[in-house]
């Protein structure tokens, strides 16, 4: 989740980024014990400034929803209501049928309880002087 956590970090209208775990029911996930959580990205923009589209646009780009992941790194996005919900699945379904009859593996869910990754996985490029996988 770090290229993701810096690309969003870097759109005009994005407000913070933070990484962490989601979309469980167990409490506390960490790292060393994800639980039944996946690594997600929690994104605070200005809506004034960048619509919720252009955030999946971004998404689009980066991600790769073909070949089923473990719980872990699986592919998620978490709306927040009704108009978020129905953009995304839209969105979802238009990569779909683009996608040549590959298997699509991307969940669309009500968001849940998030979990704050630990400090070392916060901007970890800068932390690490770069990008990986770039």
């Amino acid at each position: 989740f770090w290229t993701p956590q810096y690309k969003y970090s870097k759109m005009d209208g994005v407000i913070r980024t933070v990484v962490g775990y989601s979309g469980g029911r167990k409490k506390n996930p960490t790292y060393r014990n994800i639980k039944d959580a996946t690594e997600a990205i929690l994104i605070e923009y200005d809506p004034d400034i960048i619509p919720f589209e252009n955030i999946l646009i971004k998404w689009s780009r980066m991600h790769n929803p073909f070949g089923k992941k473990k719980r872990q790194y699986r592919s998620v996005i978490f709306y927040v209501d009704e108009k978020q919900k129905k953009i995304t699945k839209d969105t979802v379904e238009e990569m779909k049928s683009n996608s040549r009859g590959d298997d699509f593996f991307t969940d669309v869910e009500p968001v849940s309880a998030f979990y704050m990754a630990e400090e070392y996985h916060q901007d970890h490029y800068k932390k690490r002087g770069g990008l990986l996988g770039n």
